[in-house]
């Protein structure tokens, strides 16, 4: 039997919150979290009693622990269905009303609390003060009946309603709902916890009040009317984001506490796709099927890994070979005889080149053969045209002039942290512009050209043979960076197909179909250099590169991959033309055919490439305005992917032509910018 008199505060409580691991036991002056809100919550007058509803989860034996010590009832459930374990919770502990909490709201006012709680028992079935926002976020209180309760939690849940508790029972009709508002609207105030950022306001608070654990919520709203850039570090973040964002979405918030920007890999920032929306993380990958942390199937009509998985994601000869392999061990004391094979493997398909070093990344791959074209050149200074990584060699081109690599994919990097005596060591030349990489050679006394073979537009009036032979007449090392291009549209690298053979060539990405590997190769004279410097570590002998490569560059050759692919991009342009041209929308389609791109005639384009990856994402499709193309894009995928182009084309035609707003159109924020695309 119930209480009618028992009102119970559930506090809602996990240790392993997708945003913020552990958040509600982070420490300001040494007391957790949920302590802060339960010794808050007691001295509430209105309450009967308080219940942590924790989960199952091994980790949440820290919370028990805490709920022990303050002499406080606990209760264990379900971790993801949360209603269900607000329910069992609150018949177990014999409740008539139950005041829900969130255990991320430590500054919940209890004053402000027993207020709701005597006009909910007067006049309503439901009382909260979100439903129309205008506390602080942070401040929620939900207070209902048990029997409302009880009636959600045996009605039909949608995946959502089991995770919020609340959400089901707002659209119950046949109950009085009443919201709960302060006179003016404080909801933009974020005084939650989700976040490293969030801590440190909330931190930043209670020490200027002397961690007065009394305090009310009329001295926070004066301080904030006093004094709004005393909350900015958290002033970004949406109120209640999290009943609306995916769980890939959720682990990027997660991600940015504990991951310098987030992520490894600038490319698979979400924010550069589609933020607040990108699904961000995966489970489990097949051919261009991607499946995120919802297990919701996505199509990659999109990066393919950023460009390494030419024959689809999980290629089973691949990584039969590979797994194979780790049975029998990938490191010893010992070398690897795969990297010779490999070795003579690249050797054939190049025959002007001799020796080889290989790496696990392209930054690194780029970085080494620099230094070996710089040792046997025994001078500095390079001319470079391209991108071509991270690191300092590079990055030193834009210590003199910021924009200096504008030209060359990424815009505007930084140099910090780059020594700044390489300044004027590297020199930036434009694609195609002979007559100024000339000049730099004339000048600058250049050691090294380092250059992409091709991206996205193709060489003119002999460009690459014109380098080749300044190069030459110079004594200067030419190298190529076909990290991209390498395998795409050719058997090897691009470079072949001109007939342009380079003195250092490097390769990466498709090489090994996913797995780590990139190789060096270049002549004899030239690599041997590498004796007179020191180039060495541990992992470039690992057995799983070599292996997966040697794998990869045999089915390549079995099957003709870049002729597959490179049929699919032309399939691609093909198509981007006839839809842009049907829309009236100018377009210029840039990129190798196994690499193709677009850009929009517009200074609107990336609210545009946005809106695509919006509209694309909604039928389940990752897209934007660049493929990578692998094996697996069949003509199924690629004929829906055209049909949802077709009319979000329509739709951008009408914000070109018809001075329509796409801003009103974008349902999230528009895309970071950072890649350029021409």
């Amino acid at each position: 039997m119930v209480n009618k008199n028992k009102i119970v505060a559930i506090i809602q409580a996990r240790f392993n919150s997708v945003r913020f691991q552990g958040k509600i036991l982070k420490r300001i002056n040494n007391d957790p979290i949920l302590k802060i809100l339960i010794k808050r919550l007691k001295k509430s007058k209105k309450l009967s009693d308080i219940v942590v509803a924790c989960t199952n989860n091994s980790h949440d034996k820290k919370i028990i622990d805490l709920c022990k010590k303050l002499d406080v009832k606990y209760f264990r459930g379900s971790e993801n269905n949360v209603l269900k374990r607000y329910y069992q919770a609150a018949k177990k502990n014999k409740a008539e009303h139950i005041v829900r909490i969130t255990s991320d709201c430590p500054l919940i006012d209890p004053n402000i609390l027993d207020k709701m709680i005597r006009k909910y028992l007067v006049k309503s079935e439901f009382l909260s003060n979100t439903i129309e926002p205008t506390f602080p976020d942070g401040f929620d209180i939900e207070i209902f009946s048990f029997k409302i309760l009880k009636e959600r939690y045996f009605s039909k849940k949608i995946h959502n309603e089991k995770e919020h508790v609340t959400t089901g029972i707002l659209k119950l009709k046949k109950y009085k709902k009443i919201n709960y508002k302060l006179k003016k609207n404080f909801s933009k105030l974020r005084l939650t916890l989700d976040s490293k950022y969030d801590l440190y306001i909330l931190n930043k608070l209670l020490k200027k009040f002397k961690y007065n654990y009394n305090l009310g919520i009329n001295k926070i709203l004066k301080l904030y009317k006093e004094n709004r850039s005393f909350f900015e570090k958290n002033s970004n973040r949406v109120r209640n984001e999290g009943m609306n964002l995916n769980t890939g979405q959720k682990f990027w918030i997660r991600a940015q506490n504990v991951i310098s920007d987030g992520t490894m890999l600038f490319s698979k920032n979400p924010d550069l796709h589609l933020p607040k929306l990108w699904p961000a993380y995966f489970t489990k990958s097949n051919g261009c099927k991607i499946w995120d942390l919802d297990n919701k199937l996505l199509y990659d009509l999109h990066l393919m890994g950023v460009g390494t998985n030419t024959l689809g994601y999980c290629n089973k000869q691949v990584d039969r070979k590979v797994s194979d392999l780790i049975k029998k061990g990938n490191i010893s004391t010992l070398n690897s005889v795969e990297e010779i094979k490999l070795s003579e493997k690249l050797i054939d398909i190049h025959p002007w080149a001799d020796m080889t070093k290989f790496t696990r990344s392209g930054g690194e791959a780029n970085s080494v053969a620099i230094r070996i074209a710089r040792a046997y050149s025994n001078k500095d200074n390079i001319a470079v045209c391209g991108y071509h990584g991270w690191h300092d060699w590079y990055l030193s081109s834009n210590i003199n002039n910021r924009n200096n690599l504008n030209q060359h994919l990424m815009k505007n990097l930084s140099v910090k942290g780059v020594p700044k005596k390489l300044y004027n060591t590297v020199y930036p030349f434009e694609y195609n512009n002979f007559n100024q990489l000339k000049k730099i050679v004339s000048t600058k006394n250049i050691g090294v050209i380092k250059m992409e073979v091709q991206r996205n537009i193709k060489p003119k009036s002999n460009f690459l043979y014109k380098v080749r032979k300044l190069a030459k007449e110079k004594n200067i090392v030419l190298i190529f960076d076909e990290c991209t291009s390498g395998f795409r549209e050719n058997y090897g690298g691009l470079h072949m197909k001109y007939k342009i053979f380079p003195d250092i060539a490097i390769f990466g990405k498709a090489l090994g179909n996913g797995y780590a590997i990139n190789a060096i190769i270049g002549k004899k004279e030239i690599m041997e250099s590498t004796k007179d410097t020191f180039i060495s570590s541990t992992f470039w002998t690992e057995r799983i590169g070599p292996t997966a490569a040697l794998q990869t560059l045999k089915i390549m050759k079995d099957i003709k991959s870049w002729q597959i692919i490179s049929d699919i991009g032309r399939k691609i342009k093909k198509n981007w033309k006839i839809i842009a041209n049907q829309n009236k929308i100018k377009l210029d389609i840039l990129g190798l055919d196994a690499l193709p791109n677009f850009v929009f005639n517009s200074t609107k384009h990336n609210a545009y490439k946005t809106f695509i990856s919006q509209e694309m994402i909604k039928k389940n499709i990752l897209a934007s305005n660049v493929i990578y193309t692998c094996i697996s894009h069949r003509d199924k995928i690629l004929d829906k992917y055209f049909d949802i182009l077709n009319d979000t084309f329509y739709k951008i035609s009408k914000c070109e032509i018809d001075n329509e707003n796409i801003y009103s159109l974008l349902e999230v924020p528009e895309s970071i910018k950072g890649i350029r695309n021409k």
